[in-house]
């Protein structure tokens, strides 16, 4: 006799792939079979028992329920913040629900309340946002058996729903009703029509019989969907964003910056050089300079002294000192001098002490964020992406899984061969 309309997705089951293969295909892995249709009843992880992406069916069944309102309170008698009384207890009639819905309410369907809708959004531009509830358990309620103890009403035990990948086919959806695109409809600028899968807004007023594919008046959109208008997922990618960009400024690479140190030239037996000696290929010497001895040693330091540390080399010369980059040594150096040598890798620093080229340290400090500029072993190890040429297999890929290579295989099987050509470069 009461109860409202309640909304509800179906669930189907795991998302089903192509190949059911449990040694082939997507997942490679038995304990993940790849299913080829769906049924409630089919675990994706059988080793977890999780089923992380689920499938929906994309209609959606209207049902009488009945439940009791009650306020949700924040319990403060614990650390932290807790709701209480946020899980709702709807109670359906049992003939009704298997002739609407063709089997019983289970775990993993989930509800959508139209009464509970959040109207006037903070920002105006959002449409009302649906309130979602999945079921967590079900089953007879003890208020409805009859006298034949024959029970005439289930009841099921929901909880909100949470913006996880469980739930994408559902948060994927476009709230509202799609207004769907006629030609001969009038469109004022700023309307977004559906044609087919695809969204349009209108750039200006559309007279009747433009068509869909006019640029002047209509251009393609994507209007945000559930997820995007109801979940934090944006809004903690921008927290996250701004995090990383604040902590690249301030730990901009690995290890330990000694660039602002001052290292005191030495003499080869460790003691202070003269800040005012010259050498021997000195060209100009200072008119200061009231006895300019071709002794003693140069005035750059022949070591990295006291910073000499745990991933202190930066490929920096001490105390700022010019360096010279490329893949050679350059002629007409003077006693001194810094290069630092691209083809090695990590890049080398090299002092030329008059006679030859003596090394100082190697670069080893790299941006702290995997990418195309985080060049150190360990990541070029791990994010190896080029391949192996091979006379009978074909390109063999440098990198595979511990999973795959495990994997019982034929002596002569390819190994992942048959791959586009990706050599690694010289000095990689």
């Amino acid at each position: 006799m009461g109860g409202l309309d309640i909304f509800i997705h179906k669930y189907l089951g795991p998302k089903t792939v192509a190949d059911d293969s449990t040694t082939t295909g997507i997942n490679g892995d038995a304990t993940q079979p790849n299913y080829q249709e769906s049924d409630p009843l089919f675990v994706q992880d059988l080793l977890l028992g999780e089923i992380r992406d689920r499938s929906y069916d994309p209609d959606i069944y209207v049902m009488r329920g009945v439940y009791q309102q009650q306020d949700i309170d924040f319990d403060l008698q614990q650390f932290g913040l807790f709701l209480n009384n946020d899980t709702l207890f709807v109670t359906f009639h049992y003939n009704d629900m298997m002739d609407t819905f063709q089997r019983k309410l289970m775990v993993g369907d989930v509800l959508e309340f139209p009464n509970l809708k959040d109207w006037n959004p903070l920002n105006p531009a959002k449409p009302p946002l649906p309130r979602f509830y999945v079921i967590q358990d079900a089953n007879f309620a003890a208020e409805g058996f009859s006298q034949t103890y024959l029970p005439h009403l289930w009841r099921v035990k929901a909880t909100p729903l949470v913006m996880s990948q469980e739930y994408q086919d559902i948060t994927d959806q476009i709230p509202g009703t799609a207004v769907i695109w006629d030609p001969g409809n009038y469109y004022p600028p700023g309307s977004v029509v559906n044609d087919g899968n695809n969204y349009y807004v209108a750039l200006q007023p559309v007279p009747a019989g433009t068509e869909i594919t006019d640029a002047a008046y209509w251009q393609p959109t994507t209007p945000l969907n559930i997820g995007d208008q109801a979940g934090l997922y944006n809004k903690d990618i921008l927290i996250n964003d701004a995090i990383l960009q604040q902590a690249e400024a301030e730990v901009p690479l690995s290890g330990y910056d000694t660039v602002r140190f001052y290292i005191f030239p030495t003499n080869p037996d460790g003691t202070p050089a003269n800040m005012d000696a010259v050498t021997i290929d000195n060209n100009l010497v200072n008119a200061s300079q009231l006895f300019p001895n071709s002794a003693d040693a140069s005035q750059t330091p022949i070591a990295d002294g006291y910073t000499v540390g745990y991933l202190t080399g930066d490929g920096f010369a001490p105390n700022g000192l010019p360096v010279v980059t490329g893949v050679n040594f350059p002629s007409g150096s003077y006693e001194g001098d810094y290069c630092l040598r691209l083809d090695y890798f990590p890049n080398r620093l090299f002092r030329y002490n008059g006679r030859t080229w003596v090394k100082i340290e190697e670069s080893v400090r790299t941006n702290l964020t995997n990418g195309a500029t985080n060049y150190t072993q360990r990541s070029r190890f791990v994010n190896n992406d080029y391949t192996v040429e091979t006379q009978d297999l074909g390109n063999i890929p440098s990198r595979q899984s511990l999973s795959e290579i495990l994997q019982p295989k034929a002596d002569n099987g390819d190994q992942g061969g048959s791959l586009p050509p990706n050599p690694r470069p010289p000095g990689r």
